[in-house]
């Protein structure tokens, strides 16, 4: 931002801007959801409104604001790129028997005693491999919402237990949107993303295994109707071919690839190609299958409802909806950080959030607030990571940390709000209240805590060295 004194936004400027900005979100996405209005179109009256007020009451040209908006999509042409190609991978992976077999296969592991246990973790793998967590509980969760009321479990503990399996594979899947988003608006890498991640997902999934676990022993008596779980299995295994575990050694190679690491882009064009080879070489696909699948997704076709609507999906048009939502996200936020605004906010902030608890604090919140305010859990990492970007940068903290508070918070407590898009779905997909089932989803109420912890012991939190501070503040 330049030193032009009239150019020097106020903190009533910044909070006039995104104040205008939250509102048309929340009137379009909370009050006027009936319509199911998505967030592209508020998100581009944001940007005028902000563009209005930076062009005429603070001095800037549209020239100045065009090359921010532009810089800004630029830091993030990455990860849209591995959106596009994670489009591709789910497609060719379904196409090929790969997510199929680690479905089949993960159904195999319930078992009467421990319900609640494999609930989370079936949800768990099915979100991994898909990489989205509405998909999962509107498909294999709704299966075992009715396996386990036939236990005489209450539908909110099962619900919980579903939500937090669910959103595991959400944050944790490389084909997830979120977890592709956030590395992108923290200045990071998706595996190190991923990997700085687990210092905090894998204890909150454990401890959420052993609360289910502890809860479920009263109903370890009871015996469990597999009539679904076959019929599932049944209808998968009369669509392809095989589906040999062997066909899971691809998502294999694509770790071994990330462990010597080979750069996202290369290592998920890799696994979308093997997914084609797997295609034509064990389901019997041509060619032209594999190219269809690959831009348009698969369709699934076994007559069986469940099975029907987790696999078709994927393919490289199914992301562009996300990836136009992104544009949209950083034409506004690319304006508010050109003119200075996401700063003065950050810095009123920061003011009273002091030093790398109070900044992983302060990170925290904003996406908690952000997912009640906005009601949208893109943009409960897209706004506090524009926000905070820089000031972790200063602080010396390594973008990852940030990164890890966004999906921490942001993208887990979205399913916890009733008006969330996301706690919406899961309320009407599940039959359950967001409220009834929120004290049970034990995953998505112990990241955020774990993470809060974390920050205030300093624990696993990891420092830039003057090197690399300096030049991420050149990069800024």
């Amino acid at each position: 931002m330049t030193t032009n004194s009239k150019k020097q936004v106020t903190l009533f400027d910044a909070l006039l801007c995104v104040g205008f900005l939250v509102t048309i979100l929340v009137t379009c996405l909370v009050f006027l959801r009936k319509y199911e209005i998505s967030a592209h179109i508020p998100l581009i009256v944001g940007a005028v409104f902000t563009a209005s007020i930076a062009v005429f009451k603070l001095g800037f040209t549209w020239k100045e604001l065009e090359d921010g908006i532009l810089s800004t999509i630029n830091t993030t042409m990455q990860a849209i790129l591995i959106l596009l190609i994670v489009g591709m991978l789910i497609g060719t992976w379904i196409l090929g028997g790969v997510v199929p077999s680690m479905i089949y296969w993960g159904l195999n592991i319930l078992s009467p005693g421990i319900f609640l246990v494999a609930t989370t973790l079936i949800c768990a793998i099915v979100s991994i491999s898909t990489g989205s967590s509405w998909t999962t509980a509107g498909t294999i969760g709704i299966a075992l919402l009715g396996i386990g009321n036939a236990l005489g479990i209450p539908t909110n503990i099962i619900a919980g237990a579903i939500i937090s399996g669910a959103y595991f594979g959400d944050k944790m899947s490389p084909l997830s949107d979120t977890t592709n988003l956030a590395p992108a608006m923290a200045g990071t890498t998706l595996f190190e993303h991923i990997k700085h991640m687990l210092y905090t997902t894998v204890p909150a999934l454990l401890i959420s295994l052993v609360l289910y676990g502890i809860i479920g022993m009263k109903y370890a008596g009871n015996q469990i109707d597999t009539t679904q779980i076959n019929q599932i299995q049944t209808a998968l295994l009369n669509n392809y071919h095989t589906l040999s575990p062997l066909l899971l050694l691809v998502p294999v190679a694509v770790i071994v690839l990330v462990i010597f690491k080979v750069p996202a882009i290369p290592a998920l064009i890799g696994g979308a190609l093997l997914g084609g080879v797997i295609a034509v070489a064990f389901q019997g696909s041509s060619m032209a299958d594999v190219f269809l699948a690959a831009k348009g997704g698969y369709v699934s076709s076994t007559g069986m409802d469940f099975v029907d609507q987790l696999l078709t999906r994927g393919g490289l048009d199914s992301m562009l909806g996300t990836v136009s939502l992104m544009l949209c996200a950083l034409t506004v936020g690319g304006i508010l950080e050109k003119t200075g605004m996401l700063e003065v906010i950050a810095k009123a902030i920061l003011s009273v959030a002091k030093g790398t608890f109070g900044l992983i604090a302060a990170t925290i919140f904003t996406c908690i607030g952000t997912n009640v305010a906005v009601a949208d859990q893109y943009l409960a990492i897209v706004i506090p990571g524009s926000m905070y970007k820089d000031a972790f940068i200063k602080q010396g903290l390594s973008p990852k940390n940030l990164s890890r508070a966004l999906e921490d918070s942001g993208t887990v407590t979205s399913a916890l709000i009733p008006w969330n898009t996301c706690g919406a779905y899961m309320s009407a997909t599940l039959g359950v209240g967001s409220f009834a089932f929120l004290p049970y989803a034990f995953f998505n109420l112990l990241c955020p805590l774990i993470s809060l912890f974390f920050g205030a012991t300093g624990l696993t939190i990891e420092k830039l060295s003057d090197e690399e501070k300096l030049r991420l503040e050149n990069v800024a």
